[in-house]
């Protein structure tokens, strides 16, 4: 028994040397290895300084980009727009996924299928407590058409009924989704209301039903006891919870245009395999928020079913600092992406899709967008950061918002309700479209839209925040390793 006992204090104390490296300032040992890859279609852009604003004229005079000096952080951004095809994928895993829910909640089986994945009780895995969202099983494949049934069984299949159109043989010979019930639900955060003064954690304001009766500063403290201010319960007062429609809005060629003849590109933009490659339009800067959300959703999803805890750095729409530093592609007063000052290459050929001389659409190769990464990257390797469409980024539009920024990583947001004057929902565009002039090609040329709007010359693109790759970035220690 002796001999266990010296053995077990021997064990500890190796153990307790091992963790705490013979008593010197090492860190935790034991943090996972970390490694950020490039994500897929999208460009390292490092970091740098540069005079944001800089150009040598403003046509309207809006004196809404006055010169200065910012540094912005390395991150990822798409090569090009998000085209169609993509974010039909975003479309189509809404539609699965209430496609799935509608058949789950019949618990038949045998006849729809086993849309839930169980927990060992053959009961569906709750996801969300509070809402009892459950655990969709991908695997299973849906039977949109009720194939499966007999046909005196198919018109009393569920999705016929929640998430088609009524049939009209006049018109339509085929049932069709009804676009207006693809909605997804997420949540985010609100970090600057979180860092308001006035919302942070008070220890100070302990009630006076201490539990530990230990002393700070004086004052009882204990870790559950102290508050927040009189409108904060807990952090999750500051999480938010959205609703949003996803299916783009394809009446916007018609909306947009009301005396011209853009019924076929209505019917076909969105939807048709030909426009597969063209920049999704029809998307409000809520929707491209949601897009982003839905994006680092699916890459966490995936690396937990791989087995990898870590989470992916979140894809959100970049800051307007960011667009310009990547639209530039490190040339510092150039006009243009491709540098400039000129608009066509020594062949004579555009370089972008917009509206060129009075109005020759077609001069450029395009009347309307185009296929994306049809003209020439920049030397960051970005296509169209000038025409084609225009960008959402993610900064409110504010005219001195130059003024009040800082200048690292500067970036002026505003979370706008649908309560809000209109004046608050104006969300920065940059870029230029293929319907404007080269005044709005210009990286230094700020305009906005409003976020609740949709167009059919605007889209989007996605940045990711660069964290880094290797396991010890500290160089001067490097050489210390303790076992």
């Amino acid at each position: 028994m002796k001999k266990l006992l010296i053995l077990l204090a021997v064990a500890l104390l190796f153990a307790s040397c091992s963790h705490n490296g013979n008593g010197e300032l090492i860190g935790v040992q034991d943090r996972p290895d970390f490694y950020q890859p490039d994500p897929y279609g999208m460009s390292f852009i490092p970091l740098g300084s540069f005079t944001m604003g800089g150009s040598d004229q403003d046509v309207p005079y809006a004196q809404v980009h006055q010169p200065k000096t910012v540094s912005v952080s390395a991150f990822y951004m798409d090569e090009t727009e998000i085209t169609n095809n993509e974010y039909r994928q975003f479309v189509n895993w809404v539609r699965d996924s209430i496609g799935h829910t509608i058949l789950g909640e019949q618990a038949n089986v045998d006849l729809y299928g086993e849309h839930y994945v169980l927990d060992d009780e053959d009961n569906p895995i709750i996801l969300d407590e509070d809402s009892d969202d459950k655990k969709i099983n991908w695997a299973e494949k849906i039977d949109w058409r009720g194939e499966r049934l007999e046909p005196s069984e198919r018109a009393t299949y569920p999705l016929f009924d929640e998430m088609y159109l009524q049939k009209n043989d006049q018109f339509f010979r085929t049932q069709q989704i009804d676009t207006r019930k693809l909605f997804y639900k997420y949540w985010i955060i609100d970090l600057k209301k979180a860092a308001e003064k006035r919302n942070r954690w008070q220890y100070e304001k302990d009630p006076g039903n201490s539990q530990s009766g230990e002393k700070y500063d004086g004052k009882d403290y204990t870790g559950q006891n102290g508050s927040y201010s009189d409108n904060i319960t807990d952090r999750g007062d500051f999480v938010m919870e959205k609703i949003t429609p996803v299916y783009p809005d394809t009446l916007v060629w018609v909306y947009d245009y009301t005396y011209a003849y853009n019924e076929p590109l209505t019917k076909s933009y969105f939807w048709h395999p030909s426009y597969d490659h063209y920049p999704v339009v029809g998307i409000d800067w809520i929707q491209a928020r949601a897009f982003s959300v839905w994006r680092t959703q699916v890459m966490n999803s995936f690396l937990a079913a791989q087995g990898d805890g870590s989470l992916v750095n979140e894809f959100r729409l970049p800051t307007e600092a960011e667009w310009e530093w990547a639209a530039r592609g490190g040339w510092e007063l150039n006009p243009f992406p491709w540098g400039g000052p000129y608009l066509r290459n020594q062949q004579g050929c555009f370089l972008a899709n917009f509206k060129p001389e009075r109005g020759n659409y077609p001069g450029d190769g395009g009347n309307t967008p185009v296929i994306v990464g049809h003209y020439l990257a920049n030397d960051f390797g970005l296509y169209d950061m000038s025409g084609n469409v225009q960008e959402w980024t993610i900064n409110a539009f504010d005219e001195a918002a130059y003024d009040v920024t800082w200048d690292l990583n500067p970036a002026y947001t505003y979370n706008a309700q649908p309560d809000d004057p209109p004046v608050m929902k104006r969300k920065v565009v940059r870029g230029g479209s293929w319907k404007d002039v080269n005044y709005y090609l210009q990286v230094s040329t700020r305009s906005y839209e409003y976020q609740d709007s949709a167009n059919c010359y605007t889209g989007f693109r996605n940045v990711q925040s660069y964290l880094g790759r290797m396991k010890d970035d500290n160089p001067a220690r490097s050489s210390h390793v303790y076992n």
